[in-house]
């Protein structure tokens, strides 16, 4: 229960926190990309390219959280908290689609590059750089960007929008002090390798999970352990352990336990295994408890599929 209450308070805290950071972000994109255009600044305008990125990130990341609290039904057992994963890898993608095409319109203006007004480029850099800052902080103080996902993949998009904004400031003082034209759009190319670096990341992480494959923060060697420390479990097999969405972990195994225990034993014996795997980061806990004559003969994880028809009583 008290899981729960836990998981609820950080579910509303990131949502709070990326509204606050939607609202900025989406109003600053909109004066830097009407300055990159009015100063003829690629850099600028890559970097409200993927302020834009931002805004549909931290956009798509609000639906998430709102359609993850819709409650689970016959149709959908886990609800749908699995959309948060799929806005993660929305993002992903969008940042490397976006990371592609700062990289051709750089490798345009290198061979050619065009007249900037650096001037105007400094200030709306300036400016850039201290809202990404700001909305960075805020995401940082407000919300679970270690754990969850679809809040992680926002906050990397913030921080390479950061890292943008000092190429900007950069680009518009060499153009100023030194008239080196190709600076824009080296800054910019610059921008394009750490949003493609981000975008893969996310991308990565959340397939993982899409995959139901083992979470990152977990274990496994610690989590059998966990299980098999107990003197009344004699082994497991068919052991699998996913993520739901992210910092929503779930386990299932098959224990087998000795055939002396009574009801009440084997409830207490789970009582206290779910007890100490909520500790290693896992909520939703589902055992099968089997007696040494159930005839198992898989190993701890499930090599084969198998017809449990087969293990009829």
């Amino acid at each position: 229960m008290g899981h729960d209450h836990g998981h609820n308070h950080t579910h509303g805290a990131n949502k709070k926190t990326l509204l606050i950071s939607f609202i900025i972000i989406t109003s600053y994109m909109v004066i830097e990309a009407i300055g990159g255009i009015l100063t003829n600044s690629l850099a600028l305008l890559s970097d409200a390219g993927h302020m834009l990125s931002d805004s549909i990130s931290l956009g798509v990341g609000l639906l998430a959280f709102k359609l993850g609290e819709r409650v689970a039904d016959y149709s959908k057992t886990y609800g749908y908290k699995r959309f948060e994963i799929l806005a993660a890898v929305f993002n992903g993608v969008t940042l490397i689609i976006i990371a592609l095409f700062i990289f051709y319109e750089a490798f345009r203006r290198f061979s050619n590059p065009p007249e900037v007004a650096s001037s105007g480029m400094l200030i709306i850099g300036i400016i850039g750089l201290l809202v990404n800052i700001l909305v960075a902080w805020i995401l940082m103080r407000g919300g679970d960007t270690k754990e969850n996902l679809n809040l992680r993949a926002a906050f990397l998009h913030v921080l390479s929008d950061m890292l943008g904004s000092v190429g900007a400031v950069s680009a518009a003082l060499l153009i100023m002090f030194f008239g080196w034209g190709w600076a824009d759009p080296l800054a910019s190319a610059l921008v394009a390798i750490l949003v493609l670096i981000s975008g893969w990341r996310v991308t990565l992480d959340s397939f993982q999970v899409l995959m139901e494959g083992a979470p990152k923060n977990i274990d496994m060697k610690e989590v059998i352990k966990t299980i098999e420390n107990n003197e009344e479990v004699i082994s497991i097999h068919d052991l699998h352990v996913w993520s739901i969405t992210s910092g929503h972990n779930a386990l299932s195994c098959h224990a087998v336990v000795r055939h002396d225990l009574t009801i009440s034993e084997c409830q207490s014996l789970l009582r206290t295994i779910e007890h100490h795997l909520q500790h290693n980061g896992i909520g939703h806990v589902t055992i099968q408890l089997e007696n040494p004559e159930h005839g198992h003969q898989d190993s701890i994880l499930c090599k084969n599929e198998h017809n449990h028809l087969n293990h009829e009583h």
